[in-house]
């Protein structure tokens, strides 16, 4: 299986908007948000990804299929060490509980060595479960889970290592 991890340029927005609907709409589920008069989910930070430093965002494609996507931002960005941020992350139903969520998320940990948060929803208890199962085995068990005034749920403090180059775009799972 193949499974492919792209910035998503410009020209990808449309498809990466249409890809967030499918994930607010799970979300909904766990977050209580409801659709706009138009019928959408509202992410207001969406356009920002194109716009502002520190924020990155990724198509996820299985074997030439789009599967998800995985939005980073930077907290600090113009400081010496910037705080990563998974702002959101999502593998459509079809390609869950296939490793491909863990293979992906671990890849996006790569890309970014530095400080990380990475904070689920009260409600969302099966991210909470995937969060905390990736970030032990990729930490070797080095993070801490706390509770932070501004968030309603747990977040997961940790340190990523320089890795060495690897081939970001295309790998065989």
């Amino acid at each position: 299986m193949n499974i492919e991890i792209r910035k998503a340029g410009i020209e990808e927005k449309p498809v990466l908007r249409n890809l967030v609907e499918l994930y607010r709409y799970d979300s909904s589920e766990f977050d209580a948000e409801d659709v706009g008069e138009h019928g959408l989910f509202v992410y207001r930070y969406f356009d920002h990804y194109w716009t502002e430093p520190g924020r990155h965002a990724f198509i996820v494609r299985v074997s030439g299929r789009l599967a998800g996507f995985a939005m980073v931002r930077a907290i600090g960005a113009g400081e010496s060490e910037p705080i990563h941020q998974i702002a959101e992350f999502f593998i459509m139903r079809k390609y869950r509980r296939q490793r491909i969520g863990t293979t992906v998320a671990r890849r996006i940990l790569d890309m970014f060595p530095g400080r990380w948060r990475v904070a689920e929803e009260e409600a969302n208890t099966p991210a909470q479960a995937f969060w905390r199962q990736v970030i032990s085995r990729y930490t070797r068990g080095k993070f801490r889970e706390i509770r932070d005034d501004e968030w309603a749920g747990p977040v997961q403090e940790f340190k990523t290592e320089s890795k060495e180059p690897k081939q970001e775009a295309k790998d065989q799972d």
